[in-house]
């Protein structure tokens, strides 16, 4: 943003998120000052700009929230609704190079920029910039990319920086020696965790109720929670987990060997994160 005279002698904008000043004088670097000046820590038009400042940093927490959610559920996103948002910094910092797909799934590539019109410009593993016309698109989970180790080498190449985790989140994947009849995960039953438990997993995503942190994804046309549970001792002092499970949202609790990829991988991302734990069903994709 621009710069706003304040005073006789300086003018405040916000850097790097910040505010910051610099002199006006004659002799005038035109600089940053390295600190704010004392006369300007109580003025109102910088009062202001703090405000502004706060409101940018949720809208931007609250950007990157929304965009990670799409890629957690792959659910197609219409491209009018992208191309409407686009212009907005936070907006578009959040969506470029996460790897999108077109109504063909062997349309992949780099987010790069979205018209007006709703038409995306993506980088392809060609390294070529194409053009996918499409009435909605999916930022998918990672477990549903059909060349995630060749997508996510090419990034290396490319030097991508992806704000929401795509190609570089963890993914479990459903061992096959589940037993048909088993419904819970024992691997991560009595581990003991640092305290403040709950804190930890809200600040990471994840939501806590009674004596459970559930993460919820989208998987086969149904809302599905993986669900950890844990002892209800958690504020004051360490906490130790139960068992892991999946259900339907307000519907039964899922045989193991039914939870779909996407689910499973989130489940078991979230237990090992707050666990810490290196488990016995873990399987990268």
């Amino acid at each position: 943003m621009g710069w706003l005279p304040v005073g006789d002698s300086y003018e405040i904008s916000l850097v790097d998120g910040k505010v910051a000043a610099r002199s006006t004088g004659p002799r005038a670097s035109g600089r940053p000052l390295k600190t704010l000046p004392k006369a300007l820590r109580d003025d109102p038009e910088v009062e202001r700009l703090r405000q502004l400042a706060q409101w940018l940093d949720r809208h931007a927490a609250q950007c990157l929230a929304r965009v990670d959610s799409w890629v957690v559920s792959s659910l197609p996103v219409p491209t009018g609704l992208l191309a409407r948002v686009w212009p907005d910094p936070a907006w578009q910092d959040t969506l470029r190079d996460l790897v999108v797909l077109g109504d063909d799934t062997t349309e992949t590539g780099f987010l790069r920029d979205v018209t007006a019109a709703g038409d995306l410009r993506v980088v392809n593993l060609d390294g070529e910039t194409v053009r996918l016309s499409r009435a909605s698109a999916t930022l998918p989970h990672p477990v549903r990319l059909p060349d995630l180790a060749e997508l996510a080498g090419f990034a290396d190449e490319l030097d991508v920086s992806q704000r929401v985790e795509q190609l570089h989140r963890g993914t479990w994947g459903r061992p096959a020696d589940l037993k048909d009849r088993d419904t819970t995960l024992t691997d991560f039953q009595g581990t003991a965790v640092p305290a403040r438990l709950a804190a930890r997993a809200a600040a990471l995503g994840f939501r806590v109720a009674g004596a459970q942190v559930t993460c919820r994804v989208w998987e086969a046309g149904h809302p599905v929670e993986a669900a950890l549970r844990f002892d209800e001792d958690y504020w004051d002092s360490e906490a130790t987990l139960g068992t892991l499970s999946w259900s339907v949202v307000a519907g039964p609790t899922l045989r193991l060997t039914d939870v779909g990829p996407v689910a499973w991988s989130e489940g078991m991302r979230m237990a090992t994160v707050l666990s810490g734990a290196v488990t016995g069903t873990e399987a990268r994709a």
